[in-house]
């Protein structure tokens, strides 16, 4: 059966932002180009890009056009946060340290590896974020050479891996599990804190369709981080997790 017309064009975009081949931020044509490209009235391209922006996968700005969004996953607080914007945003200055870059195997021994490779590689990037050059958090990621093959080549010394990821992959799901743990001895000595100190850990997870992308676990100082979650009767929940002053 023959698809409506505003279902194909729904479904060519969603393609190719699942694809990467549209990436966030990137602009849309015009209405009138794709009523142009596809034959149909201004109504059918409306109906696609209604869809579209229901399905949180671009954004309709009044007067500047239609970009592709950064999707938000449906009832979570939190979203995907770029640290190194963060910590800018907050006029501090940001420093990313790599400590570990590996190309290997998954790690027959736990699931989570596995599943997130298929029958590729791992790229494990291990960092440490700073901010006016005190530690700020520790990083352990793993990313999936098969969802995002050009990571293997990509330059991860100045730019975080997932301010990278962020740029360049767009992602429809996600699971943040946050918990609260004691530093490590290896943990506080990188952060620069006593061993055994109360730390915010974020392990995250993030797909695009069902493959997975990222699998990363974040050791954030007690002292210099906190998660904020804002709500209103008539605005979508949101939220940030930011440095404090």
């Amino acid at each position: 059966m023959k698809k409506p017309m505003h279902e194909r064009i729904r479904s060519d975009f969603e393609a190719r932002i699942l694809a990467g081949e549209l990436a966030p931020g990137d602009r849309l044509p015009i209405e009138q180009e794709l009523m142009q490209h596809y034959g149909c009235a201004r109504m059918t391209v409306n109906k696609a890009l209604s869809a579209l922006v229901a399905a949180g996968l671009i954004d309709r700005r009044k007067k500047a056009g239609t970009f592709v969004a950064r999707p938000r996953v449906h009832s979570m607080v939190l979203d995907v946060p770029d640290i190194a914007a963060q910590v800018r945003e907050r006029g501090q200055v940001y420093t990313y340290m790599p400590i570990v870059r590996s190309l290997r195997r998954p790690d027959a021994a736990r699931i989570e590896e596995t599943t997130l490779a298929g029958n590729g590689a791992l790229l494990q990037v291990d960092g440490l974020h700073l901010a006016d050059a005190v530690p700020l958090a520790l990083e352990h990621r793993l990313v999936s050479t098969n969802a995002v093959p050009e990571i293997a080549d990509a330059d991860l010394r100045d730019v975080p891996p997932g301010s990278w990821l962020l740029q360049h992959v767009p992602w429809t799901e996600a699971e943040n599990r946050i918990s609260a743990v004691a530093a490590s001895e290896e943990e506080a000595r990188l952060l620069a804190i006593p061993t055994g100190a109360a730390c915010l850990c974020v392990e995250r997870r993030t797909w695009r369709g069902r493959e997975g992308i990222t699998n990363v676990r974040q050791v954030f100082r007690g002292d210099s981080y906190f998660l904020l979650a804002h709500f209103g009767s008539t605005t979508p929940s949101g939220g940030a997790a930011v440095p404090p002053a």
